[in-house]
């Protein structure tokens, strides 16, 4: 954060993205948000400079057609507010699929909020019967094997980086769903949809489901 600029507090919102806003690009739920926050009428801090924008920052970028209840928004504002209430204020003003779960305070100087993200938990729920031993057998031949390549543009040019370490775990919940646990952040980033593919259900109907981020400490 810019030491020249008057941060009275530091707001967390865990928010979810749920319904036709699961189809909404990242950058287009960050205009929703300064829409939300301005409708509700908060002394948000902006940005200095000719073109000034809102103190807001999203945690984590969220893939298109996901769901999530564990999204976090960091907020900056120019004045102090009362937390109380406030969540039920902002959901007044939040179009349909945008849930507020929670506001906490935290300290104005706090280290930035994104590139403290490591990792993230999805849900992976087949809308088809599936047969759960040979899913099984697809996921130990995952995890058995050292090498998960996924194409990067490096330099102008198509190359395979093996991104078999940022797959932290994937197993069967006992509802049948998959869970998997994939980094995200300045470490790489696995989308769920790589791992079906990798899998070979790449063409499976799913609906998927971001339930958890982890988050270093400061």
């Amino acid at each position: 954060m810019d030491d020249n600029l008057p941060i009275k507090q530091r707001l967390y919102i865990r928010f979810g993205k749920h319904d036709a806003l699961i189809y909404t690009s990242n950058l287009d739920v960050a205009k929703t948000w300064e829409r939300v926050l301005r409708r509700a009428n908060l002394p948000i801090l902006y940005s200095q400079g000719f073109n000034t924008r809102p103190r807001i920052a999203l945690a984590s970028a969220l893939p298109l057609g996901i769901s999530s209840d564990c999204e976090i928004l960091d907020v900056s504002m120019r004045e102090p507010i009362a937390i109380e209430g406030l969540a039920e204020r902002i959901q007044a003003t939040s179009p349909s699929g945008l849930r507020i779960y929670d506001i906490y305070e935290v300290p104005p100087r706090s280290a930035s909020l994104t590139p403290r993200v490591r990792s993230s938990e999805y849900r992976i729920h087949f809308e088809d019967p599936i047969d759960r031993a040979d899913l099984q057998t697809r996921i130990d031949k995952l995890l058995g094997s050292d090498t998960l390549n996924k194409q990067k543009e490096v330099k102008g040019k198509a190359v395979d980086v093996n991104v078999r370490s940022l797959v932290y775990d994937v197993h069967i919940d006992e509802q049948g769903d998959l869970i998997a646990h994939l980094a995200v952040g300045d470490r790489g980033n696995v989308r769920p949809q790589e791992i079906l593919t990798e899998i070979g259900l790449g063409d499976a109907v799913v609906s998927i489901h971001r339930f958890q981020l982890h988050i270093d400490p400061e």
